[in-house]
């Protein structure tokens, strides 16, 4: 019989939507938890360094949302229907027509004062912050590929960040998937 265990804080935090998940659907599950002076001699030990994780069937999961939407299937409380999809697609409409432009907006002003009018974000070299807009660029674009076409200088930066050498090579030879 497969098993839960459920790995978090002596709290509820990031981990009680889970265990509050296991006592909807009336499961049993470990509830295996941690006291912050103990936590020090497991965190080397957990996936990622973080919890909650779940372990199921030998797979460990890390991220509270992660783990509940699995639960959530697992246990009939995710949602399904044709109307919540119709949510779903409004809900997405105006992210992309009302709320990530101001975001954009907000991005390309702050390249232009730190990047010192430059294609980088922080100063005339690569830092994690380019890396980090990219990948998030790479997401929405994923979804949108027409986002940033009001933003020449993201777009440059995106540019710059794919022409580094070992980026190109890494994303040369990434595996192909989705999102």
């Amino acid at each position: 019989m497969s098993t839960y265990k459920l790995y978090y804080f002596n709290n509820r935090g990031r981990g009680e939507v889970c265990r509050l998940i296991f006592a909807a659907a009336g499961q049993i599950y470990e509830d295996i938890r941690y006291e912050d002076d103990q936590w020090l001699l497991y965190k080397d030990k957990i996936l990622l360094g973080q919890m909650p994780v779940l372990e199921y069937n030998d797979i460990k999961l890390p991220q509270s949302r992660a783990i509940a939407r699995f639960l959530a299937k697992q246990f009939q409380l995710a949602v399904f229907d044709e109307q919540n999809d119709v949510k779903r697609e409004e809900l997405s409409k105006k992210f992309f027509s009302k709320e990530l432009p101001k975001h954009l907006q907000n991005l390309d002003v702050l390249l232009k004062v730190f990047g010192n009018g430059g294609s980088f974000f922080v100063g005339n070299h690569l830092t994690w912050a380019d890396l980090y807009f990219y990948n998030f660029f790479e997401t929405i674009l994923g979804i949108n590929e027409n986002c940033l076409n009001n933003y020449p200088s993201l777009k440059q930066n995106r540019q710059e960040v794919e022409k580094q050498p070992k980026i190109a090579k890494y994303l040369q030879n990434r595996p192909k998937t989705s999102i």
